[in-house]
């Protein structure tokens, strides 16, 4: 698992790094419902959310643009947690 220091914050780099991706290239600036939910997906490869991949979904979301529905949908998920 590789990580990222950002303001000395500690985030974990691959879920960086896929909301990067999906929102990149042409017609690509937002995330969409289906791309939210593939970094939702992606949090959840182990046994749990870890707090690491818990603060890395608040800066995802902080710091990406989302659709309308995508955001109302990201934000239900990670209030869960």
């Amino acid at each position: 698992m590789a990580y990222v220091m950002i303001d000395g914050v500690k985030y974990e780099q691959e879920l960086i790094d896929l909301a990067r991706a999906h929102t990149t290239g042409v017609g690509e600036s937002k995330i969409s419902r289906d791309e939210a939910v593939d970094i939702i997906d992606s949090a959840q490869d182990g046994m749990g959310i870890t707090d690491t991949e818990r603060m890395t979904l608040y800066y995802i979301r902080n710091h990406f643009d989302f659709t309308d529905s995508a955001a109302q949908w990201f934000d239900n998920e990670i209030a869960k947690w």
